[in-house]
């Protein structure tokens, strides 16, 4: 699903069930498809010790919790999405606040969930107050050295999905997220670079290895672009 909620049943009780159904169901069908839920990433009422990290109190009212929901049978990965500048519009908060989420969904997908975890959306709205070109790259670059930090390690760290790519001509259907290559240069290159350092990293992976596994030879020391 694409960010399921049920905001009736605080309690996650109601969506648990549902997600518990639905895996079990289409594993069924398709034992070797990977089944995800799509969730935003939000913690509930059985994580109390981890709802600090929500971007706000109203969010632990949605009826979902992330490690609750992915622990069900037949879940293959986890997600959750990073949408900051709807909740913190202040720059400096935005850059800590999505180190912090990531890091904290990293940490619980390695550590509760024995999981990869995929960052299903992330983006920056050219609405927002004080933006510009700089302000999304920088958004970008963060989003991207934190995921890198974890996969270079062997980490939880699976991926990240970028809101959104748009080919030139299309701009009538701009949510304001939109990026189009040929004309975002600074954007392009990030986004290329990110996408050339996890095919390195890949590249030291035996066609055997399983989620989890080190690389075959650690590049603890490697520094890559962005660092510089």
């Amino acid at each position: 699903m694409n960010k399921p909620r049920c905001a009736s049943d605080p309690s996650g009780d109601k969506l648990q069930a549902w997600i518990e159904e639905m895996a079990v169901y289409v594993k069924r069908i398709d034992p070797k498809h990977l089944v995800g839920i799509g969730l935003e990433g939000f913690y509930g009422p059985l994580t109390p010790d981890r709802v600090h990290f929500n971007p706000n109190t109203n969010v632990q009212q949605v009826g979902t919790d992330f490690i609750r929901n992915h622990q069900v049978l037949g879940v293959d990965f986890a997600s959750a999405h990073i949408y900051a500048d709807r909740f913190r519009k202040q720059f400096l908060m935005l850059i800590r606040f999505v180190k912090a989420w990531m890091q904290s969904h990293i940490e619980d997908a390695e550590n509760a969930l024995g999981m990869p975890v995929l960052f299903g959306k992330f983006g920056v709205s050219s609405k927002d107050p004080g933006y510009n070109t700089s302000f999304r790259d920088t958004l970008f670059s963060t989003v991207y050295k934190t995921l890198l930090n974890s996969t270079k390690k062997g980490g939880s760290g699976g991926g990240c999905l970028l809101w959104q790519l748009f080919p030139e001509g299309t701009g009538y259907m701009d949510d304001r997220y939109a990026i189009v290559l040929s004309k975002s240069p600074s954007t392009s290159d990030i986004i290329t670079r990110h996408s050339n350092t996890i095919m390195f990293f890949n590249s030291f992976c035996s066609w055997k290895c399983y989620w989890g596994c080190k690389k075959k030879h650690p590049l603890e020391t490697f520094v890559y672009h962005d660092d510089l």
